[in-house]
């Protein structure tokens, strides 16, 4: 099944709509464009990590919603998605509707915050946070921060998971964090024209 077939036959069993690009947001210096993880790449990175019920999935910058819903349905874990533009997380609550609609009694919570990433309320049950490039360095390290102040106050395990990630991101969590490289998994097929074509994962354990 070629990759726009497969978007569009995830989207439909997850009774959710998520493909297509940014509409009519502005363009914010330090905040880039809507653009969804491709379900294939989701697979690829899902057979090498998994969640445990007990796990709190952070989606950081969600955009309208796809890989919190597919964090959900795979493995029943609590979501939360963060995004700061009102319209994609109007797209995200209509989602939901279809979504839930066929998993009343799914295990798990899921839900969405407009609100910007760096002014989210890091709960001590958060334990992943997953990134796509949504902002530059100087944002995330805000958010890192607050992910920090949280991991001292709640001791725990958190992994960080980048797609597509910037050098900036790389370079502050390897040498001005106590986040260690945990792995790494390269998109096949889409690796060998593009190195950022990657999913790259940070842990720290208290």
């Amino acid at each position: 099944m070629d990759e726009k077939h497969l978007e569009k036959a995830y989207d439909e069993q997850l009774s959710i709509q998520t493909t297509g690009d940014q509409q009519g947001f502005p363009q914010l210096a330090h905040y880039h464009r809507y653009e969804p993880t491709p379900y294939a790449g989701l697979d690829e990175l899902f057979e090498r990590c998994t969640l445990d019920a007990s796990d709190g999935f952070v989606d950081v910058g969600c955009g309208k919603g796809r890989v919190a819903f597919y964090v959900h349905d795979r493995f029943r874990t609590s979501v939360t998605g963060i995004e700061m533009n009102p319209a994609f997380f109007d797209v995200c609550l209509q989602n939901k509707i279809g979504y839930m609609r066929k998993r009343k009694r799914r295990h798990g919570l899921i839900d969405f915050q407009c609100v910007m990433a760096q002014e989210y309320e890091v709960k001590a049950e958060d334990t992943v946070f997953y990134f796509f490039n949504p902002f530059s360095v100087q944002i995330f390290m805000r958010v890192v921060q607050r992910i920090l102040a949280s991991m001292e106050a709640f001791p725990r395990q958190v992994t960080l998971i980048l797609y597509y990630p910037s050098d900036e991101y790389l370079y502050y969590l390897e040498h001005q964090t106590v986040f260690d490289w945990l792995d790494e998994v390269k998109l096949g097929g889409m690796y060998e024209k593009n190195e950022h074509e990657r999913f790259v994962l940070f842990q720290y354990q208290s």
